[in-house]
């Protein structure tokens, strides 16, 4: 049996997807279990989510659907049919969805049907805590603009060993059986700027609907795994340090005890991306070699 937190922690590595209901652009992302849902939308100004239990999802079956009679189960078995299509970007055109927003609630509304008879769903959300955006949201939006930083800067050194690889082969004499495959050595200043004047206003200019694109879905749930596995070893490692024993008494003072601040700074200390973002690898030193005959480009 499958409890909320149990759905919560698997609903974390679920990634975003984006969907669209009539004129609103919405980032959703859902699990269902055996025993219950959970639902989160936002359209980047606010945030909503709905969790349902067994007892809530049969009492709005009934009075939704007053002609079907089925286990909970079968319920939300079908609510994850009706959903998937939809977070893949392939919304079943005998499916119907609504949603209306009233009072800082949010409701989406489902038609279908089953069994051959009408099928009626209704979502009510309502605003997310501050504590589930930021776990869904905000620190892995950071820790993915972390892991891109540090893949720019990793490429970046690729490129300019390339460069002192081509140029080693100049001077050895090698050239290019095709002239339209040369290249400029890479700048990276000039590649920054060109990127801010040229390819940013297009991205920001793309709309808030398209926030998670399928290269960066994969990117949000690498990432949202790391942060279950910390967490997971945290609670295993509190599990078996059971309570703490009483201090014993001495002329010394205790040490202050540690903030959740400072325990969260100690985790991340663990995480296989860099401290700073401003750090770059530092290029080996080139040594003098001998001229070669005839270079690979010959």
């Amino acid at each position: 049996m499958e409890g909320s937190e149990e759905l919560e922690s698997r609903l974390l590595t679920q990634p975003w997807a984006s969907v669209c209901f009539g004129e609103s652009a919405l980032i959703a992302k859902a699990c269902f279990g055996d025993t219950g849902y959970v639902l989160l939308l936002s359209d980047l100004s606010s945030v909503w989510y709905e969790s349902a239990d067994a007892e809530a999802v049969g009492q709005r079956s009934k009075e939704l659907n007053k002609r079907l009679t089925a286990h909970v189960s079968s319920f939300l078995h079908r609510l994850a049919n009706l959903m998937s299509p939809l977070l893949a970007g392939q919304p079943d055109s005998a499916t119907s969805f609504s949603c209306q927003r009233t009072a800082g609630r949010l409701s989406l509304r489902v038609k279908s049907e089953l069994s051959g008879l009408p099928f009626y769903w209704d979502f009510h959300c309502c605003p997310a805590p501050v504590e589930m955006v930021c776990r869904h949201l905000v620190r892995p939006l950071i820790r993915m603009s972390l892991a891109l930083q540090y893949q720019v800067q990793e490429l970046s050194f690729l490129l300019r060993q390339k460069d002192a690889e081509i140029e080693d082969y100049r001077e050895s004499g090698a050239a290019l059986s095709r002239d339209r495959l040369r290249t400029e050595p890479f700048q990276e200043k000039a590649f920054l700027q060109t990127f801010m004047a040229g390819s940013l206003p297009q991205i920001c200019g793309a709309g808030d609907g398209q926030a998670f694109a399928s290269a960066l879905q994969e990117l949000y749930t690498a990432v949202t795994l790391q942060e279950a596995k910390q967490a997971r070893k945290r609670h295993r490692s509190e599990d078996a340090e059971g309570p703490a024993p009483a201090a014993e008494t001495s002329g010394h003072p205790d040490p202050p005890p540690q903030s959740p601040e400072d325990e969260t700074a100690s985790a991340s200390e663990g995480a296989t991306l860099p401290s700073s973002p401003v750090q770059k690898p530092r290029l080996p030193v080139a040594k003098a070699k001998p001229k070669k005959a005839k270079g690979l480009f010959g």
